[in-house]
């Protein structure tokens, strides 16, 4: 059986275990069946030269990550990855910051990851390489002779070819895909807004659905593989959580309110903000239910150095305060909003806890937390999922309360709809959704690309 080779930015090494989300878990899984490598950057920042090699083995899973200099990690990472490729991904051209300076930086460790990959791969290894960090990785490595079967999955969105074309080094970026067997979206309209950029920009035409063929002749595949979770090992973990110390603080520092949870790392593609003011509008909306329902914003800071993230948690703070300055009581707070990080485990003990999720981000490839939200809740007592139209997962999840995270009014009058249904009601919607994510949860997910890219 051949060994698998997963690539991606950072690398969860065997003692981050515990705090490692589903894709982490997903992706170390898919190692252990056939054997394999992780490779990708260690995290370390050093001020020499880029390219120290670190090994690592656990079971059959060998670990191997490269240092980044100081240089390449800004032009890189802060650069050209989050500063330009992530906001134009999730359509926010007005906050892409490109210059030709990091775009060569985001090259560079391109190449240099291929450099270090290709000196650790047997001929027969199947690569699959992860997310926006690494568009150019499969094209270096075919240029080092690397003949290997490469698969690409994109985690985020891909927005409109509009967008696409306007980054100057589109043509060069994009044209990297074609270098891959197969290329991996999230959802059927992200395929299809690729398909339009290789046809209208890209200098390429579509074959078939799915079957893309650039200017030079060159033939790849594309298709749609919406990412899920381990549907059965969450709700296992949530129901076994609710012993934990730390959920039944939460559950007893409510004094018997209601409780609205969100999870999200603080970047302002989450739609915190509007979420925010939606909260302080449901208040306002629905003076009835004032006091009964606490919201907890768990937002672990993340990119802190980009000052659009500083802004944001400037933002955010001055929002919880103006809120709870506004519509507290002696004893209830209506917003509570920490920043760290918890343990998966104590996570979907939360989601268990609480009576409805907001997941209202403005664009997201697809949304975990709407998932594992729905994974861990009691059978029977499930709560209400809300959910942005514009996250992936709103294309599986059609049975929760569905809403437009731009129109506050909107959002706020769903908080008070999901409050207040009733138990047969929230079963029913439950029921639905976690029908689906039993059928296509992380096994089905991964089995489903890796058999695509067997065939591609």
């Amino acid at each position: 059986m051949s060994r698998l080779v997963v690539v991606s930015n950072r690398v969860p090494l065997p003692h981050d275990a515990a705090r490692a989300g589903g894709l982490a878990v997903a992706l170390r899984s898919s190692l252990e069946e056939t054997g394999g490598m992780w490779f990708g950057w260690s995290g370390k920042r050093v001020r020499g030269e880029s390219g120290e090699r670190h090994v690592e083995r656990d079971g059959n899973i060998r670990y191997v990550t490269v240092d980044l200099s100081w240089v390449d990690f800004e032009a890189y990472y802060n650069g050209f990855a989050n500063r330009t490729l992530w906001p134009l991904l999730h359509f926010r051209m007005d906050l892409v910051d490109y210059n030709r300076e990091t775009w060569a930086g985001y090259l560079h460790v391109n190449a240099l990851f291929a450099d270090r990959l290709a000196n650790e791969l047997c001929e027969d290894d199947i690569i699959w390489v992860q997310d926006y960090h690494l568009i150019p990785l499969a094209q270096r490595l075919r240029e080092r002779g690397v003949g290997n079967r490469i698969g690409f999955f994109l985690h985020v969105p891909m927005p409109s070819s509009d967008l696409l074309a306007a980054l100057p080094a589109h043509r060069e970026l994009f044209a990297a895909l074609s270098s891959y067997d197969l290329v991996g979206f999230q959802t059927v309209r992200d395929l299809e807004r690729f398909q339009d950029y290789v046809r209208l920009f890209g200098g390429g035409k579509v074959v078939t659905q799915g079957e893309l063929e650039t200017s030079d002749g060159r033939r790849f595949r594309a298709g749609a593989f919406p990412i899920s979770i381990d549907t059965r090992g969450i709700a296992r973990q949530a129901e076994a959580a609710v012993r934990k110390q730390s959920v039944q603080r939460l559950r007893a520092s409510l004094t018997n309110r209601e409780l609205a949870i969100g999870v999200d790392r603080l970047d302002y593609s989450k739609g915190l903000p509007e979420r925010f003011r939606a909260f302080e509008r449901y208040l306002e909306r629905h003076p009835d239910q004032r006091g009964h329902l606490t919201f907890l914003q768990i937002a672990p800071p993340s990119r802190g150095e980009v000052p659009e993230y500083q802004a944001l948690r400037r933002t955010l703070e001055g929002l919880a305060g103006h809120i709870n300055g506004l519509h507290s009581s002696p004893d209830w707070t209506p917003v509570r909003y920490v920043n760290r990080d918890f343990s998966h485990d104590v996570l979907t003990g939360f989601y268990r806890a609480a009576d409805i999720a907001l997941v209202t981000p403005l664009r997201d490839g697809m949304n975990l937390v709407a998932k594992e939200f729905v994974a861990s809740q009691d059978v029977e007592d499930p709560g209400v999922l809300v959910l942005s139209r514009f996250a992936g997962a709103a294309n599986e999840l059609r049975e929760a309360l569905q809403v437009n995270p731009y129109d506050i009014d909107g959002v706020a009058d769903a908080l008070a709809i999901a409050r207040t249904m009733p138990l047969a009601e929230r079963r029913e919607r439950w029921r639905a959704m976690m029908a689906t994510l039993e059928r296509h949860d992380i096994v089905a997910w991964r089995q489903s690309y890796l058999g695509a890219l067997a065939g591609a």
